[in-house]
């Protein structure tokens, strides 16, 4: 018996693989047979890949694979055949040296593989930090109609009565150890709490933020963002997913119909509203680089972002947890109250295809502690400032919303590390020349010089400078940080001092201008004293990690781009389409 149904208005591209009587297609359809398969499964059902980054050493996506079984029972009831697969999977909390060195690698596995894989359409099963702009990025390039599924936050941590969120409570937990207002048995009992159910980090860091922006750029259904990762709820999303993308492969709704420029828009906005991650930032700018037409740059941020309040009251900006945000009604509300403000794009087309407007008009705000209303917003001016000047000729970014505002306008003299095992040897010095009106700069943490451009660009303060009571100072960098961290932390600052960038070549004692309503950043040095010491500089003599031998960390160092343009390989920009190659056999 074979499905064939009517309704299908073209050829499916999986019949590019399975469909006729031919000896390749014989081939391949004996193969998969092998399986246990009926045949009508392989003559003319849709069939649908599930991309999976589960893993047990990514402890954020661990429990993907329960989720990946849901989008199957989805997909075959819309009367498609689901077929799973795994793709790389980049561990934020168990990769060396970091993440975001394979987050171009995990980008490139999707796209071979949703390329060269006889699928129709896939679900993306994402969970942290990296996984989500990697699959997206994939995806783009690729034009397969696709959908995200998040696998979503961690449950609220508690510990001696306090509301503990993963990731900023590490901070501010070590921040007191070297403060000497916790013991180091406290931290470690702590622990426990921290992390206490599968999912990814309960704030909004920026396995949250990506979620946030998957949703906001439409590429995952109304929802899908908050729901905590054991909430019975996210499985509904993901069979209700699996479902949907069955009919998305039917209309050939493509990630070019939903991934426009609005669409981008619209996510840099919402991003502003949730307090979002730095990161998104440079994966945004990745994403849009994967497209067919969208054209995204720094200034677009520092527009669109600049004044747009900060309504949502989560760690690390404010004080609730992904929990909370969830029961006060998720994502949807604060796009709602984006479109009610005038600063949405009503029109954009999302996955569900309808209207990003549709899908969120009729919601509700549940919690008006948790998701603010605008008059009292953390921050009026929220987004990601957008920094200039003679040491960030290429830009670099700051989080206001998680900033100290007394330091957001200052000057102060330059202590600086050449790189994160300078910072390592000296910050615990008690005779380290610092107070808390200094500079911290961190050099050689940038794409090309950690390399991946590690989260260390939060530096933790000097023990002697906590001892005061202080809890921030501005620190500068061509490094990230994490989303679940906070301070007054200048990041991503281009071009980065691997590169030759004005970064490479300040001095302790220094003088440095930050001016954030100015949008600018500036080492207060003669113009000609900065080419001289510009034109002496040699990455050889700089302490920046040498060229590697071979292998990816060579093709990394030597075909990543900067920071201000997303840090993804040179030869990835672009779109390159779905068409099959010849057959081999």
């Amino acid at each position: 018996m074979t499905f064939i149904p009517a309704s299908w208005p073209r050829r499916l591209r999986s019949q590019e693989w399975f469909g006729g009587s031919s000896k390749d297609a014989i081939y391949h359809r004996s193969w998969m047979k092998n399986q246990g398969l009926p045949a009508d499964l392989l003559d003319g059902r849709p069939v649908i890949g599930i991309c999976n980054t589960w893993s047990e050493l990514t402890p954020c996506n661990a429990h993907l694979r329960d989720l990946a079984e849901r989008v199957k029972f989805g997909v075959y009831e819309a009367g498609g055949f689901p077929v799973e697969f795994p793709v790389f999977s980049p561990s934020e909390s168990t990769l060396r040296p970091t993440a975001m060195m394979y987050r171009n690698l995990c980008a490139m596995d999707v796209e071979e593989a949703l390329r060269g894989k006889c699928i129709d359409g896939v679900v993306l099963l994402a969970g942290c930090d990296k996984t989500t702009p990697a699959l997206l990025m994939g995806a783009a390039s690729v034009d397969l109609p696709a959908i995200v599924v998040s696998g979503r936050p961690m449950l609220n941590g508690h510990f001696r009565g306090e509301r503990v969120g993963s990731g900023t409570h590490l901070w501010k937990f070590s921040e007191a150890v070297r403060a000497g207002e916790m013991t180091a048995e406290e931290f470690v009992e702590a622990e426990a709490s921290m992390s206490r159910s599968p999912g990814s980090c309960n704030t909004m860091g920026t396995a949250s933020t990506m979620a946030s922006m998957a949703e906001a750029l439409g590429m995952a259904l109304s929802g899908n963002a908050a729901i905590p990762a054991v909430d019975s709820r996210r499985r509904v999303m993901a069979h209700l997913t699996g479902r949907r993308i069955v009919q998305m492969v039917k209309d050939d709704l493509k990630p070019s119909d939903i991934m426009t420029k609005a669409a981008f828009e619209n996510a840099i906005r919402t991003n502003a509203a949730i307090g979002g991650s730095t990161n998104a930032v440079i994966h945004l700018l990745a994403m849009a680089g994967r497209t067919k037409d969208v054209t995204l740059t720094l200034d677009d941020w520092d527009r669109l972002g600049r004044d747009v309040p900060t309504i949502l009251n989560l760690m690390p900006s404010g004080k609730y947890l992904m929990e909370e945000f969830f029961y006060a009604g998720g994502l949807p509300v604060v796009i709602k109250r984006l479109g009610e403000a005038g600063l949405l794009h009503r029109d954009a087309l999302t996955v569900s295809g309808g209207t990003i407007w549709d899908e969120v008009k009729d919601v509700r705000n549940w919690n008006e502690d948790v998701i603010l209303p605008v008059e009292k917003a953390l921050t009026q001016s929220g987004g990601i400032a957008v920094l200039r000047g003679n040491l960030a000729p290429g830009g670099a970014v700051l989080k206001p919303s998680a900033a100290t505002a007394t330091l957001m306008q200052h000057r102060g003299r330059a202590v600086v590390f050449e790189d994160i095992d300078d910072y390592k040897a000296r910050i615990n010095d008690p005779d380290l020349d610092i107070d808390e009106t200094c500079v911290m700069v961190l050099k050689n943490c940038g794409p090309r010089g950690y390399p991946g451009m590690a989260e260390v660009g939060n530096m933790g303060l000097p023990p002697k400078i906590l001892k005061k009571g202080i809890t921030d100072m501005v620190r500068i960098s061509d490094a990230r940080m994490s989303g679940t961290a906070f301070g007054t932390v200048v990041l991503h600052t281009s071009p980065e001092a691997a590169m030759g960038g004005p970064l490479a070549v300040v001095q302790n004692g220094d003088m440095i201008e930050l001016d954030v309503a100015g949008r600018r950043l500036h080492l207060d040095i003669p113009d000609a004293e900065l080419q001289a010491r510009l034109a002496t500089w040699s990455a050889e003599k700089s302490g920046a990690n040498p060229r590697p031998a071979s292998g990816y960390a060579m093709l990394y160092h030597d075909r990543v781009m900067g920071a201000d343009t997303g840090a993804d390989f040179d030869f990835l920009v672009g779109h390159r389409g779905n068409a099959v190659g010849k057959e081999a056999h």
